[in-house]
């Protein structure tokens, strides 16, 4: 099993922070949470950052047992001046 780690709007979208699964490669952990978490995730998805134990990934990449895989959304705001 890895862990997906959602963070800001999409751990919103999804309701929860993370979610076990069952996967090989990334594409395939992410194509698992699209079908859990429905068509607003899936269309959240192309504006965020992938990575996997702190390193960039492609979806095509695989996964371990234990590997976590983090889902980064765009995120904005700063100190007001």
């Amino acid at each position: 099993m890895v862990t997906l780690r959602l963070f800001a709007s999409i751990r919103e979208i999804a309701g929860t922070n993370q979610l076990e699964i069952d996967a090989k490669t990334v594409g395939q952990a992410i194509e698992l949470a699209i079908e859990t978490f429905g068509p607003d995730f899936a269309a959240a998805l192309p504006t965020c950052r992938i990575w996997v134990n702190g390193n960039p990934v492609n979806e095509d990449d695989k996964v371990s047992d234990g590997d976590e895989i983090a889902i980064l959304p765009p995120v904005s705001g700063g100190a007001q001046r």
